[in-house]
């Protein structure tokens, strides 16, 4: 299917439209990541806002202090600065140096990962929040309110913008990966 689109009017076709979005989706989904990342680095670096919405162990250890929760912290802010830098790798030039099995491989494990997890957390936390599910110990609502309206939901988006920003590199490099002989 094709539509007519632009001053030149030139068509566009399904798989064009696609890499656009992922085009898209790769640089949002670049900017969660980093986003995220700062909150990591904020916390690392000693930040206590909004550490009580995390709740649980991770709090009380973040507020302990120490060069554990330092290091853990700095670990977790680069993973996620990693993550963003997998996305750009989607759209960049700069992400050509990475074999595209590889970066596929890679990617997509990552949205997996991410959409997993934000949706298993997110759908959990939600089923506990509305009474269908009773956990046996107490609950700290609060966090649990901001895992499944902030924190948890913001790995499952960036996993979907992650998956989009995926379909739109495999469909803007399928022709040349089959010219090429390369995958």
């Amino acid at each position: 299917m094709s539509s007519i689109a632009g001053k030149n009017r030139q068509p566009t076709t399904a798989a064009s439209r696609w890499s656009a979005v992922g085009t898209v989706a790769a640089y949002v989904a670049a900017i969660v990541a980093f986003g995220y990342a700062l909150m990591s680095l904020y916390w690392a670096l000693g930040g206590h806002a909004l550490v009580s919405t995390i709740g649980g162990y991770v709090e009380q250890f973040a507020r302990r202090g120490g060069p554990l929760p330092v290091l853990i912290g700095l670990a977790a802010a680069l993973a996620k600065v990693l993550g963003g830098l997998l996305a750009l790798a989607l759209v960049r030039p700069w992400g050509r140096v990475v074999p595209r099995r590889w970066l596929l491989i890679g990617s997509a494990g990552a949205s997996v990962l991410l959409v997993v997890y934000g949706g298993v957390t997110v759908l959990f936390g939600a089923l506990v929040l509305s009474g269908v599910i009773h956990p046996a110990g107490s609950v700290d609502r609060t966090a649990l309110r901001w895992h499944v309206g902030v924190w948890d939901l913001w790995f499952l988006v960036w996993g979907i913008l992650l998956a989009l920003a995926i379909v739109g590199y495999w469909r803007r490099t399928a022709t040349r990966a089959r010219r090429d002989g390369t995958s």
